[in-house]
């Protein structure tokens, strides 16, 4: 929880404008005053039945909190709210635009791990291409598919690799400090997908690379999360992907 507790510690504090959980995705629009800034995370439930509280608690009522209130619950156990909490997290984090390059995450990780055993931990669209590309892939994943590892297998997998990739979702499932204690010194580590915290304080614990998305155009993408469009959805109605380095190196 440290990293969490970390990106929340010098997060101001800003009016939440909208929140909206779509079926794949969360996207939350917060108010600096200077201008609109948004941020996406992915929707993680829980198994819910009709006796149960409420995922939301407040739901119809979120812009009544501001951006620290919400931004909290990334560090409860309830996977929704949770990710609700990341997604207004990324929404106020200070903007780093001269720091920010376009890449995407599959060519981040082909150029390191040309040659190299890589770790993939999450079951991303783009890994049957990333197994030409790389020595040897490893993927860890929750639900696995054919050729997948469990994610029980990590501490056996990660410390093998020379490139390990993690999924931002680890973020709001608690599972990220847990991979990264696994991973061998001198590996090089990659924190990709929509949910990724573009911080340059992730840089503190380990991490080397940053492949995350920033909104471009906030409305059409409200409306598609709402309609549960998934990411190759929202990329086209105004998702943009950066990335960041740490640094001393180039992207």
């Amino acid at each position: 929880m440290e990293i969490l507790k970390k990106l929340l510690e010098d997060l101001p504090c800003y009016p939440i404008v909208d929140v909206r959980i779509g079926l794949h995705w969360t996207v939350a629009v917060v108010d600096t005053s200077q201008q609109l800034q948004s941020g996406l995370a992915a929707t993680l439930g829980d198994r819910h039945d009709h006796q149960s509280s409420p995922d939301i608690p407040a739901a119809g009522e979120l812009t009544q909190y501001n951006s620290l209130e919400l931004a909290g619950w990334v560090l409860g156990d309830q996977m929704v709210q949770a990710s609700v909490g990341l997604a207004v997290l990324n929404a106020s984090l200070p903007r780093y635009p001269d720091a920010w390059r376009e890449a995407n995450g599959e060519e981040v990780i082909a150029r390191y791990g040309h040659g190299r055993r890589v770790v993939l931990v999450g079951h991303f669209p783009f890994v049957p291409s990333l197994r030409t590309s790389v020595g040897e892939l490893w993927v860890l994943e929750q639900h696995p598919l054919p050729g997948d590892f469990p994610a029980e297998a990590a501490p056996e997998v990660i410390p093998q690799a020379e490139v390990v990739a993690i999924t931002g979702m680890a973020l709001i499932n608690h599972t990220l400090p847990d991979l990264l204690a696994h991973v061998n010194p001198g590996a090089f580590v990659i924190l990709l997908g929509p949910s990724t915290p573009l911080s340059p304080l992730l840089f503190e614990f380990g991490i080397d690379w940053l492949a995350g998305a920033i909104l471009t155009k906030t409305e059409p993408v409200l409306q598609a999360v709402s309609q549960g469009a998934d990411f190759r959805q929202l990329h086209r109605f105004g998702v943009r992907l950066v990335n960041m380095a740490r640094p001393g190196l180039e992207i």
